[in-house]
């Protein structure tokens, strides 16, 4: 499991950075891996935000396109989030996630096998 940190409370407009300490994951030295971030809010299923390839492809969930940058640095092995003009509609349990590739889409809940804690981000209106 990889644990995020950064989450909190922002009006809608502001800013906040998630992120995640992925050292620990050995998948990140494989060749082919996924690492993303998911979101879920009360009644919801789990959504794909951001994610990427080890071919360092990126993808975004329609919603957050233009606002949200998905991004690792791999001297500190930290997978970052950064959320701009929040809205409420962001609001919602975050959670980063990483796997072995396995040929579906890396913004797909089912391209990962285990979910560990998730940060609260809350953008009230």
């Amino acid at each position: 499991q990889i644990l995020p940190s950064g989450g909190g409370s922002a009006q809608a407009g502001g800013s906040l950075t998630l992120s995640c300490d992925y050292s620990e994951y050995i998948y990140s030295r494989l060749s082919r891996y996924c690492m993303a971030w998911f979101r879920q809010a009360p009644g919801k299923e789990r959504e794909g935000v951001a994610a990427f390839d080890s071919d360092d492809r990126t993808q975004y969930t329609e919603s957050v396109k233009g606002r949200f940058t998905i991004s690792q640095d791999n001297g500190t092995s930290t997978l970052y989030l950064q959320m701009n003009m929040l809205n409420p509609e962001d609001t919602a349990m975050y959670y980063c996630a990483a796997n072995r590739f396995l040929g579906i889409s890396c913004l797909s809940p089912m391209a990962y096998k285990s979910w560990g804690q998730g940060t609260q981000v809350t953008v009230s209106s």
